[in-house]
């Protein structure tokens, strides 16, 4: 899947929560941001494919006006479920990998793509964001 403007907030907002992208292995996946509860991308995990205004606030559309938060995917281990399983994206990542071959992702400090960010450029990764670790608040393709 390639990433590309989608006709309105909503409809992004809805692939972002609703697809089938969301929680397969980040190495297999369509959808090329990838964040990490732990640092080193480890623990759970959430795919990302179109840019998210407030990770606290997505949309599904329709006629349902109210909101759904991005949360990390339910990962069950051979000892239990996964570091961050289940938690909300917004202000829990520590990491981050950009799997997209033409543009940097900016993970930023505040809803809106506002205050400090984070930048990785295509293939690039973050063990550790040093601006928004674990105080993520939206995040877009640049």
């Amino acid at each position: 899947m390639s990433v590309a403007a989608a006709p309105s907030a909503q409809a992004s907002d809805e692939e972002n929560l609703m697809s089938m992208e969301v929680c397969k292995r980040p190495s297999v996946s369509g959808f090329k941001l990838h964040l990490y509860y732990n640092s080193g991308q480890g623990g759970a995990y959430r795919n990302v494919g179109y840019s998210v205004y407030d990770f606290g606030a997505l949309r599904v559309g329709g006629d349902d006006p109210s909101s759904q938060p991005l949360r990390f995917c339910t990962i069950a281990g051979a000892s239990g479920y996964w570091p961050g399983s289940g938690l909300r994206v917004k202000n829990n990542a520590a990491s981050g990998e950009n799997d997209h071959y033409k543009y940097t992702a900016e993970v930023c400090f505040n809803s809106g793509y506002k205050g400090v960010r984070d930048k990785m450029a295509p293939y690039q990764h973050i063990d550790r964001f040093r601006y928004v670790y674990n105080e993520n608040a939206s995040f877009r393709w640049v």
